[in-house]
């Protein structure tokens, strides 16, 4: 009961960092990327007859988040969130509306690949980039570990949750009417909520560091206060500095790339067992199951106290990934596939809220949208190459040839977690690259009626003991 109490503390905090409003936006955002590759693969074959077809389209939708996700995180570093996610989102929408309308009117394949590369490349990335915007908060507050680890938790579970109700949607929208229908649900979700995820108030904490540049630039010599050299010389840091990151960095972007790669390898095997015994239609809820429990452990992190480090759990995560995956190589029926299934979700989001955690506590706030962009995309392209490698491993030996891709690739993120080395601690100093303040004829001018406070720029963790509820109501 006192761990409950502990928890839904930490959340509250959490909540009262960002604003109720900004989860809920972020979540409806996140579900068109959830919604656009199984859309557009069932909207292609119904429209086409042809399954190939349909791969092709949503081999291209993924290939183009994977090459330019990260690209997009380099402009929100630089550019701010904003901006960046304003575009993308009304390109995004645009392109899923076009790619319906190209289906519809029987639009020949390569045309039609291009427009699904579009629609991938546009993603506008909400869920790399609500972490990127939530940690900044946080920092710029003072909290603690704990409530970083709490954020990092809350964000894989938005995570989670949108990648079951996504093909959900798609499947109920299919179901009941046309694919089309969901894919143009997803372009009105895209539109409008990442809209809101961009102009929401708590965009002024990544402004980017281009931005904040400018804005000292404009503010001169002159700038007042005895803390502005040390923000403009911040700025320059995180503008000019472009090396490589720590190796476990990478380390974590290799085992995200396995996890995606066990997502693929599960669906093909669970859809080719369904198949073979003559329920298909079960294949997606047997998937939801385990993705409704991995959103409940995701949750329940929140509560892990944070002395329990990183590295421990990242081993912890991946060994139970290795050992709860192994029953799928001898399950065969449909009963006992629930169960290992709905079991082996319970490891995912511990592994996936780590390795995000891993990433922002290597890199160093001014590229951190870049580094979760890649995260990101690591695991989307892990998911699309095992689900073109395991649908030919099932049609040769099975399910179990896809589940044993699965478990292939569970004690290969193992084994990297054994041997990577972790920093105990942070590398770098947890400032928050925010816009300098526009120079005004008095020191106590105020904002424009309406307008959100102008944030404080680049304040280090220690300098705020309080957590900032500006955003509380909002």
């Amino acid at each position: 009961m006192v761990g409950t109490v502990s928890t839904f503390s930490t959340y509250r905090h959490v909540i009262a960092l960002t604003g109720p409003l900004l989860p809920l936006y972020s979540f409806l955002a996140r579900l068109p990327v959830a919604m656009s590759q199984f859309g557009s693969v069932l909207l292609v074959a119904e429209t086409s007859g042809s399954l190939a077809t349909a791969g092709i389209v949503g081999g291209t939708l993924s290939a183009g988040q994977v090459l330019c996700g990260p690209v997009l995180g380099r402009l929100a570093d630089r550019r701010g969130q904003r901006p960046v996610v304003l575009a993308a989102a009304a390109v995004n929408a645009v392109a899923t509306a076009a790619l319906v309308a190209g289906a519809l009117g029987g639009l020949p394949t390569p045309l039609l690949a291009a427009v699904g590369a579009v629609t991938g490349a546009s993603v506008p990335l909400i869920g790399p980039l609500a972490r990127t915007r939530s940690v900044a908060l946080a920092h710029r507050a003072g909290a603690g570990e704990g409530v970083v680890g709490a954020v990092h938790s809350l964000e894989g579970t938005l995570d989670e949750v949108s990648f079951v109700f996504g093909p959900a949607l798609v499947g109920l929208a299919a179901l009941v009417a046309h694919p089309a229908l969901a894919l143009g649900l997803a372009a009105a979700l895209v539109a409008v909520f990442g809209s809101a995820f961009a102009l929401h108030p708590t965009a002024a904490v990544t402004a980017g560091s281009g931005a904040g540049a400018a804005g000292s630039g404009a503010a001169g010599a002159g700038a007042a206060g005895p803390g502005a050299p040390a923000v403009q010389a911040a700025v320059r840091g995180g503008r000019g500095t472009r090396g490589r990151h720590p190796r476990v960095v990478y380390a974590v972007r290799g085992s995200l790339f396995l996890q995606g790669a066990m997502f693929g390898a599960c669906q093909a095997g669970i859809a080719a067992l369904t198949a073979r015994l003559g329920v298909p239609g079960q294949a997606g809820i047997v998937y939801a199951a385990m993705g409704v429990v991995s959103a409940a452990v995701g949750l329940a992190l929140g509560a892990v106290p944070a002395r329990i480090g990183l590295r421990l759990r990242w081993r912890a995560a991946t060994a139970a990934a290795l050992v709860l995956s192994v029953p799928l190589l001898l399950t065969h029926t449909l009963a006992p596939l629930y169960a290992v299934v709905t079991v082996l979700g319970a490891a995912y989001a511990p592994h996936l809220i780590t390795a995000f955690a891993l990433t922002e506590r290597a890199v160093e706030p001014a590229r951190l949208a870049e580094a979760t962009a890649f995260a990101a995309s690591s695991l989307v392209a892990g998911q699309a190459t095992a689900l073109a490698a395991s649908g030919r491993f099932a049609e040769a030996y099975g399910p179990a040839g896809a589940f044993a891709l699965a478990v292939g690739a569970a004690a290969s993120a193992l084994l990297l977690a054994l041997v990577t080395r972790v920093p105990a601690a942070r590398t770098h100093h947890t400032t928050t690259p925010a816009p300098a303040p526009a120079p005004t004829s008095t020191s106590t001018s105020t904002s424009a009626a309406g307008a959100d406070p102008a944030p404080r720029a680049f304040i280090p963790k220690q300098q705020t003991a309080s957590p900032d509820t500006r955003y509380a109501g909002r």
